[in-house]
Formats: C-alpha cells, structure tokens, sequence
C-alpha cells in the first residue's frame, strides 16, 4: 500500500508530465500548423511548405511520439513511487 503523501507526490508527477506533453502537442498542432504557419513556410519538406506540412501531418507523428514518450516516462515514474505493476 502507498503512503497518502507518496501517492500525492506520484499524482504531482504525473500530472506534470501530462503538461508538458499536452503542452508540446498544443504548440506542434496549433503552434507550427496555424500560428506560425506563414513562418515555417519559408521551408519545405518533401516538397510541401513546412506550416502545411505539420498542420496536415506533422501533428499526428508528434502525437504518437508522445504517446510513446509518455508510456516510457510513466513507466518510470512508477518504478520511482514503487506502485510498478510489472511482472518480470
């Protein structure tokens, strides 16, 4: 069983990590897609100007990035507080 003040420092963790994430996704998706979007369109990759390309794609890599950045830094944060529950 986990302490009351354990579980509110894992709870603070994980909170903090879903930020951080949400955070870059928000700046990716609306940042790099709409906001900055005349900017990166000075560049281009794969022959489409940068701003559509994220707005269009970009967005989507970066959010199964994070899906695996969050899943591997959970992990650890649970091996951290000791509430890991893999066997093996």
């Amino acid at each position: 069983m986990i302490s009351e003040s354990k579980f509110k420092k894992y709870w603070r963790a994980n909170l903090n990590l879903m930020g951080v994430l949400l955070a870059i996704w928000f700046i990716v998706s609306y940042g790099f897609g709409i906001l900055f979007r005349d900017v990166l369109d000075n560049f281009s990759i794969g022959g489409a100007p940068l701003g559509f390309w994220f707005a269009q794609q970009g967005a989507i890599y970066v959010f199964v990035i994070l899906i695996f950045v969050y899943s591997a830094m959970m992990h650890r944060i649970e091996q951290k507080f000791d509430v890991d529950d893999d066997e093996g």
